[in-house]
């Protein structure tokens, strides 16, 4: 290297000898690679002509053209694809959070389709799809050999109509039908509730309407329970959020945090990279902050769990999130169609990527599965009848060292401790995440 250095700042001369001597090479060698280029565009068109003019039946010659670009970009990798006029369409149209179909966001697995999430409030969620679910054959054709596209179109059809999907789910023995009737599918992009004195924030897709209903539904929320002070804490529920817009991950990352970076996106060439840092102000004043995923969690999902994580904003609660950490740009092309590129990766604030590796909480807690007949169980369990306490016994001393006011505030107390209780059945990690911003609050030296 010192050398080469060296003859380049030795003069015009030194410099022609070296183009000379290392240009020539390359020169050639660039040629061959485009000639053998050519070549292959040679024998594509042929095999093209072939097809036109020998197969067995007639072809539908823009029909096997745009196979043949889809293929190309299929073997790249699973989420790079041409998207045919309508597939651009209807991609526009789900950004908009309105469509037809099942309600599932799905990748490619091994052949198979597999499940990335259900959403919220959808056929295939009421019908009991499950994150991590392999769907084998549809109306019983099956699906292994198929493209992703070629595959979901098998699934789309009218609004209505029915739908018969085989799956095979982890820790089940045998393959099972599942019957769904396809909806208009309205994608509420956040719901917001309150638990307690906590805000929970469900966030089901990154779509154009995601920051605005999440900014909305939190003033509102904060606002019902008589201000920023009467909230312990906020839940930001990201469990089963397949992803979508990266602009609409920033803006939610950025609502909670005031200052640094976000997300960086590194491409092919170093120099097309992009950093997107936080701006001032945080939605939740600094009140404590946990983040529910789990491994329907993927894309926009993990840029915003890994930039909460990564500044300590916020506890990550649950299971490992789906890893698919890469950039998709969409291209348009003539004819109104588009390609869909993995054009980078990205990288949360401490420069990891979740790619294939997703992203890991603080904490892990496992949902525990709903057993069959679980209530016919419950029900055959015999009640203790001797768990009795004090005030239960005749002739008990009364507590006459409490006001009725002290009286009312523990018998409310106890009522939320009830609540928190039975959400545990109904929702076990929601309610560890509420208990984390119990226990924070507990021992907050401001409160």
């Amino acid at each position: 290297m010192k050398k080469f250095v060296m003859a380049a700042l030795g003069g015009v001369v030194a410099g022609t000898v070296a183009t000379t001597q290392v240009a020539g090479p390359l020169v050639a060698q660039e040629a061959e690679k485009n000639s053998s280029i050519y070549e292959q565009l040679d024998l594509f068109g042929d095999i093209f002509e072939r097809i036109r003019a020998q197969y067995v039946e007639e072809v539908d010659e823009r029909e096997l053209i745009e196979s043949a670009i889809n293929g190309m970009l299929t073997s790249l990798d699973p989420h790079s694809s041409y998207l045919s006029p309508d597939d651009a369409d209807d991609m526009r149209v789900q950004t908009r959070g309105e469509f037809g179909g099942l309600g599932i966001e799905v990748t490619q697995e091994e052949g198979f389709v597999k499940v990335v999430s259900p959403i919220d409030d959808t056929p295939a969620a009421e019908a009991g799809i499950e994150a991590g679910d392999f769907i084998t054959h549809v109306d019983g054709e099956s699906v292994l050999g198929l493209t992703l596209d070629e595959a979901v179109d098998m699934m789309r059809g009218p609004v209505g109509s029915e739908i018969i999907i085989t799956v095979v789910r982890e820790g089940v023995d045998e393959p099972f039908d599942v019957t769904i009737v396809r909806d208009t599918i309205k994608l509420t992009a956040v719901r917001t509730r309150t638990e307690g004195d906590s805000v929970v924030l469900r966030i089901t897709t990154f779509n154009d309407q995601t920051f605005p209903n999440l900014e909305s539904g939190l003033k509102e929320a904060v606002e019902e329970m008589g201000g920023m002070d009467e909230v312990n804490g906020f839940v930001l529920d990201l469990r089963n959020n397949p992803g979508g817009l990266l602009t609409q991950a920033i803006k939610v990352s950025d609502a909670f945090l005031d200052k640094g970076e976000i997300v960086s996106t590194r491409g092919r060439d170093p120099n097309d990279g992009d950093r997107y840092n936080a701006t001032e102000g945080d939605l939740a004043l600094g009140k404590p902050l946990v983040v529910l995923i789990n491994g329907g969690s993927a894309s926009a999902s993990e840029i915003v769990a890994g930039a909460l994580q990564d500044h300590r904003r916020a506890i990550v609660v649950g299971t490992k999130s789906f890893g698919k950490g890469s950039v998709q740009t969409v291209m348009p092309l003539k004819g109104e169609g588009a390609m869909r590129l993995t054009t980078a990766r990205y990288y949360t604030p401490s420069g990891r990527s979740i790619q294939a590796l997703g992203v890991s909480p603080d904490i892990v807690v496992q949902q525990p599965s709903v057993r069959p007949n679980a209530e016919e169980e419950e029900d055959d369990t015999p009640v203790n009848r001797f768990s009795r306490s004090e005030a239960d016994l005749r002739g008990r001393l009364d507590n006459d060292s409490l006001t009725e006011d002290e009286r009312r505030q523990i018998e409310q107390e106890r009522e939320k401790a009830e609540e928190a209780a039975a959400l545990r059945d109904e929702d076990y990690q929601l309610a560890y995440a509420i208990d984390i911003l119990k226990g924070l609050s507990a021992f907050d030296p401001d409160e």
